[in-house]
């Protein structure tokens, strides 16, 4: 949808667009599409951090942290054959019926996971941590797919800050639900229906928007032109040196922060480890591993709803703002600026306790700031790179930082007796490195758009 352009005075806003206007810049009749787009990604967020808050005690009630960034490295492998799949559909199927086929498959899909935890299946925590990381970034990446097809490159930097409003309002919603029903002592099963019935919901609000003017895809390219390959969105991102560096930048991202991720887990073992000793004296016939998987369901369900309360303010307060003044280089930057506090902090042996709150920090920024600049950075993209080649960078490369993330946990955990100031310190490294990438990719990104 291209915004509007004027050659004399602006025509006056309607009472919606007015609203909107202090989340971001709208123009005149951009409101209604962009309350049900925002309307949209906060659902899908909300299913997404229900089924989040269930896999955290499923994976760690049966094999822990170190099983827990083991399990990670496998969704590259099922990666590998799952984006040549989708790129094979996407390049075949138009817009409409994509995105609808994919959204009912992950909805099988958890009822598939329903049935199997009703039957007891081994393993299942393992199987569904795996299937949840390739859901969430795949979902995400097909929405922010569709916006940045509905969206020029000034309408997009103008409207993502407060579309994306609705992920980080959609994030603190679901884990604060998800974490309720936990205390209410409701099952992973019943938490499960709850995203199904969301995600149909996800559906209806695309039909919506598919239904306005303003809300249908720009298909800038006939399938006939398009350029296929058996590879896919993979051959997409090698053929185009922005799209690699994007790519790269996602990497450096996802090693950061799994091994950040890692960290946060064996922190929280170290809670609830001590939380139970604690029980079992007052309490010496207590379940062990109901006590556990409680304990990590309250712990990851408090610490999401603070990580998103903050992005929220974050998302609605900051990132219009910064990409207004500062423009992309603004939100592309933030998150390594906070990462390398973070990390900083305990690569100087300055202790863990605070480690919560500066974990908090970062991923408040990474879920606001910096996926507001990741959504961006799509828009001087061709139709076949905003849908084949980002499920390609945010799936599969974004998860070949996972693997590289588990490899530096099994060397630095069973090689080199690596404490929580060492991975820190490595991380800092790493940050660095990230930096130098994100200057490469601000350099393209303007040459592409024309700026």
């Amino acid at each position: 949808m291209a915004s509007p352009e004027n050659n004399g005075p602006r025509p006056s806003l309607t009472p919606l667009d007015k609203a909107l206007r202090l989340f971001g810049d709208v123009h005149r009749s951009e409101g209604v599409t962009v309350v049900f787009m925002t309307l949209n990604v906060f659902v899908v967020l909300v299913a997404y951090y229900v089924i989040k808050t269930v896999r955290e005690p499923l994976i760690l009630t049966t094999g822990g942290a170190e099983l827990k960034a083991y399990a990670a490295a496998c969704q590259a492998l099922v990666l590998m054959v799952a984006v040549p799949v989708y790129s094979y559909f996407a390049s075949r199927t138009e817009t409409r019926k994509l995105i609808f086929g994919v959204t009912l498959f992950f909805v099988l899909c958890i009822e598939a996971f329903f049935v199997g935890y009703r039957a007891e299946i081994p393993m299942l925590g393992f199987a569904f941590f795996v299937w949840v990381g390739i859901f969430n970034v795949a979902i995400i990446a097909q929405f922010w797919s569709f916006a940045n097809d509905i969206y020029s490159v000034p309408s997009g930097e103008r409207l993502f800050p407060l579309i994306a409003l609705g992920a980080t309002m959609g994030a603190p919603v679901g884990a604060r639900i998800a974490g309720g029903l936990f205390q209410a002592g409701l099952s992973p099963p019943v938490l499960m229906q709850v995203s199904a019935g969301l995600l149909l919901v996800h559906i209806v609000l695309y039909k919506i928007i598919l239904s306005r003017p303003d809300g249908v895809p720009q298909e800038r390219e006939a399938n006939a032109q398009r350029k296929r390959s058996i590879l896919g969105g993979f051959a997409l991102v090698f053929r185009n040196r922005y799209l690699t560096l994007i790519a790269a930048l996602l990497v450096l991202l996802n090693v950061v922060n799994s091994t950040g991720e890692y960290l946060l887990s064996a922190f929280a073992e170290d809670r609830a480890n001590a939380a139970l000793a604690l029980a079992l004296e007052a309490e010496p016939d207590l379940n062990a591993a109901e006590f556990m998987g409680r304990f990590f369901g309250i712990f990851y369900g408090n610490f999401f709803f603070w990580v998103n309360v903050v992005g929220v303010i974050l998302q609605a307060l900051v990132v219009s703002r910064i990409v207004k003044y500062l423009g992309i280089a603004g939100v592309l930057f933030a998150l390594p600026i906070v990462a390398f506090g973070t990390y900083g902090w305990i690569a100087m042996g300055l202790g863990f306790g605070a480690f919560r709150v500066f974990k908090t920090a970062e991923n408040a920024t990474d879920y606001s700031i910096m996926n507001t600049a990741k959504a961006i950075l799509w828009l001087p993209t061709s139709h076949d790179e905003k849908f084949q080649a980002k499920q390609a960078v945010d799936t599969f490369f974004v998860r070949i930082g996972d693997v590289i993330a588990a490899g530096l946990v099994y060397l630095g955990t069973h090689q080199l007796a690596f404490g929580s100031t060492e991975f820190a310190r490595v991380n800092v490294v790493i940050i660095f490195v990230w930096m130098a990438v994100a200057v490469m990719v601000l350099r393209r990104y303007r040459q592409q758009a024309g700026s």
